[in-house]
């Protein structure tokens, strides 16, 4: 299993990728905005429960890979730094800019977990990103599998936490969510991501 300073590294950079507003915080915060903080809950409820039948999908696949043929995990690694670095570059020029939504009729809190579940299934981009993140941090000298699942358990604590925090924000002092500031956050993070991408691969290139 990763040791601690692994893990340690591995939730400081979940952070950093968490916090930027993505598509699905996008309408985390425009569905809090329009129809409250309960409205956006909901939203995060339907996003960890796809989050993890995606995990539950690339740790068997990256298992079956590396019972197979364990040199294509070293592969999978550093294709997923390269993924990094580009998803780094594209958020230092985002432009900020946040999904909005007019007022709307509250529903049932289940509507919003299904349609944050569907949300971020309907991203395909979610799945790979899982595929090139989390391997980076998988010890190959023991079973992958678990290590992908309390990794990614991990990175869905991480995840509802920030993105809990935007429901909140959006919810109850909208001032404070403005496109400045997610710009400024974007490119902040982006570059960290970038910088941490690039060593990724240099570790991949020196073992």
């Amino acid at each position: 299993m990763p040791d601690s300073a692994s893990l340690l590294t591995f939730v400081i950079a979940a952070f950093v990728i968490a916090v930027v507003p993505g598509p699905v915080v996008t309408v985390i915060i425009a569905s809090s905005l329009s129809r409250g903080t309960r409205a956006g809950l909901g939203i995060i409820a339907g996003t960890q429960l796809a989050g993890a039948t995606m995990i539950l999908v690339v740790a068997a696949g990256l298992e079956a890979i590396v019972s197979v043929m364990g040199y294509a995990f070293e592969w999978i690694k550093l294709v997923g730094a390269a993924y990094l670095v580009w998803l780094g570059i594209n958020m230092v020029r985002a432009s900020g800019r946040l999904e909005s939504a007019g007022p709307a009729p509250a529903r049932p809190f289940g509507g919003y977990v299904v349609q944050g579940f569907l949300v971020n299934w309907a991203n395909p981009k979610s799945l790979f990103f899982f595929g090139a993140f989390l391997p980076q941090f998988v010890d190959l000298s023991v079973s992958a599998f678990p290590q992908i699942l309390l990794l990614g358990a991990l990175f869905l604590v991480v995840a509802g936490l920030t993105d809990s925090l935007y429901a909140v924000l959006a919810g109850r002092a909208r001032h404070l969510v403005t496109a400045s500031r997610v710009r400024m956050l974007n490119r902040v993070s982006g570059s960290l991501l970038i910088a941490g991408g690039a060593w990724m691969a240099l570790q991949r290139r020196a073992a």
